[in-house]
């Protein structure tokens, strides 16, 4: 699923691109029928044309396009999703394109979707796509003693913690990973276990793994593609996702790989004790 890091190198691709924009067309495949919510199809594909795209934003992983009248029209990938900007039509040009969406330069935005998880909302009030978002990790209220007591009040491990989006906005798999990696915690750690000076150490790793990430344009381990179809190069720099077996770049010992959560982890075991 991509994460801040690939979220916002999206929104930067394209902010440029469709800023003043209007929408002059919308529609959405037969064959994505979870992909609009809170309408029905017919009536979202007949609402966004006529808007006029007065920015591009991002909350979390979510993407955001702040359109006029005080309209939001919020795309959340998933999986699997991608919203490219092309400068031909969306048709043909994927065999898993699931939306296009016009604009009034003759460029268009295409939502492609293998796995056809990804979803889409065309509200005038954010709570009623997501109301319990945590702090921005790049920003500045992303405060390191808040963080601290939201970790001192939950026994779970370390790692779940940091995919709860009511903690921290925009992390998974991939950056949870490489952060525990770089504090030095195991991230089977119960959360309330953690010291405070690794957890100072956490909060700081936070912001330099998504930091670094960010300027590596994302991680394109399998469908990440930017806002202009291009892969990002940080899964080349990872230290320890999906690296199970290889030796770690510190002390030589191979990364595992356990379940936290029902998620994958990867871990250096003498690095993280």
């Amino acid at each position: 699923m991509p994460e801040l890091p690939e979220v916002e190198t999206i929104r930067r691709d394209l902010q440029p691109l469709v800023t003043g924009r209007k929408i002059v067309s919308a529609w959405v495949s037969e064959d994505a029928p979870r992909l609009v919510q809170l309408l029905p199809t017919a009536e979202f594909e007949r609402l966004l044309p006529g808007h006029v795209i007065e920015d591009v934003s991002r909350r979390g992983k979510y993407l955001v396009f702040n359109l006029s009248e005080g309209m939001l029209w919020v795309v959340h990938l998933r999986m699997t999703g991608r919203v490219k900007h092309q400068w031909t039509g969306c048709a043909g040009t994927d065999p898993y394109n699931r939306a296009s969406f016009g604009l009034d330069d003759e460029t268009w935005l295409c939502f492609n979707d293998l796995r056809k998880f990804g979803m889409m909302w065309l509200v005038d009030d954010w709570s009623l796509v997501k109301d319990d978002i945590g702090p921005e990790p790049l920003e500045d209220g992303f405060e390191r003693d808040p963080f601290l007591a939201s970790l001192k009040r939950r026994s779970a491990p370390v790692k779940s913690i940091l995919l709860d989006q009511r903690v921290v906005a925009g992390i998974g798999n991939i950056y949870a990973d490489e952060a525990l990696f770089a504090a030095g915690i195991d991230p089977r750690k119960a959360a309330n276990k953690v010291s405070r000076p690794k957890g100072t150490l956490l909060h700081k790793a936070i912001i330099d793994v998504l930091t670094e990430a960010l300027g590596g344009r994302g991680s394109s381990f399998r469908d990440y593609v930017d806002g202009k179809g291009n892969e990002g190069s940080h899964h080349l720099k990872v230290r320890v996702f999906r690296r199970t077996g290889e030796p770690c770049y510190v002390c030589d010992t191979p990364i595992k790989r356990t379940k936290v959560g029902g998620r994958s982890t990867h871990y250096c075991p003498r690095c993280q004790r």
